[in-house]
């Protein structure tokens, strides 16, 4: 079988496409023909062994798949050969075939596409966790998304609009910001041209806004800091924008801010009984056409370093997926 492997620590670039041997499934686990792999901006730092749990050269990358399950490993139950599902893994779904445990697999309904099977956990899982049970975000208050055109800012967008809230997309450029319109933010903001401090106040009447979703990190960071609302939270969801926030902790208590962190993999090991009831809730919203992915491009199995590049450049809307076809 085919995989994109990485056997040095050094970035997308140094992905090649070579023969493996098949995978086999140890107990509670199964192995799964992949039709398509989710590109994450998290792929690029286990390629530069910049990831939380680093895996040692060589190995694939890919943290999600849509595919049918070709064989059981000793003591599953539940599942049959032939089966459709969407696995989370800790590593390689940039393959033709990828072994995962069953408790990181969910029944992939049959109205499903791979498509959108592949980019639905990460991102979807993600926002819904981060914004529903760390956030605590209520009907009626105002949420902020930052890099809102982006694979996770799309899927807060809408998360947030399911939840009731009033969302504020922040992009750079027109085009962008248009993508996040589209699936349902109230306001815009253009980074590139405006002053993100004084539009969030206009557009609060000066109170600021409740939560911030913010995987660019950064100024916007800063930005959010002083734009929050009393009682605010700013969930870091990630740093895009290679830069971490230093926190001056003096600040939070003038307003009693929240900063949280969310580490959504962390659930399926720590609290998989978050990350099972978040995602019955997006499966039943996607089924009822609230939600759904935006696949801006598909990739071949053998462009998997471009589509990743596309991703880590920031050139890429909504969702990058690669397909073994």
């Amino acid at each position: 079988m085919r995989a994109i492997l990485c056997h040095e620590l050094t970035g997308p670039d140094a992905l090649r496409l070579e023969e493996v041997p098949e995978p086999r499934p140890g107990p509670g686990q199964v192995r799964i023909q992949v039709r398509a792999c989710g590109v994450n901006f998290a792929d690029s730092l286990i390629t530069r062994g910049q990831y939380q749990k680093q895996p040692r050269p060589p190995f694939s990358p890919g943290f999600e798949v849509s595919g049918e399950v070709l064989e059981l490993g000793a003591g599953v139950s539940g599942i049959a050969i032939g089966d459709r599902v969407i696995a989370m893994t800790p590593h390689g779904g940039y393959a033709e075939q990828v072994v995962a445990d069953i408790s990181r697999c969910v029944p992939m309904p049959a109205a499903m596409s791979w498509e959108h099977g592949a980019a639905f956990p990460v991102v979807f899982g993600t926002s819904h966790v981060a914004l529903w049970h760390r956030a605590r975000l209520r009907a009626g208050e105002t949420l902020v998304v930052h890099g809102a055109s982006g694979g996770v800012g799309l899927t807060a967008v809408a998360i947030g609009k399911q939840l009731g809230a009033t969302v504020i997309a922040t992009a750079s450029g027109p085009a962008k910001l248009q993508v996040a319109r589209e699936h349902g933010a109230d306001h815009l903001i253009d980074c590139s041209s405006e002053d993100l401090r004084t539009r969030i106040k206009e557009l609060t009447e000066g109170r600021g806004a409740d939560v911030f979703y913010d995987p660019v990190g950064g100024e916007l960071f800063d930005a959010s800091l002083r734009s929050i609302a009393f009682e605010g939270r700013i969930l870091a969801i990630g740093f895009a924008s290679g830069t971490v926030p230093q926190i001056p902790a003096n600040h939070l208590l003038v307003k009693n801010v929240d900063v949280i962190g969310i580490n959504w993999p962390a659930y399926a090991e720590l609290n998989p009984k978050v990350m099972t009831a978040s995602l019955q809730t997006l499966m039943q919203w996607y089924l009822a056409g609230a939600i759904k992915p935006h696949v801006s491009a598909i990739y071949p199995l053998a462009q998997s370093a471009e589509a990743l590049d596309r991703v880590v450049s920031r050139k890429a809307t909504g969702k990058i997926v690669i397909t073994m076809d």
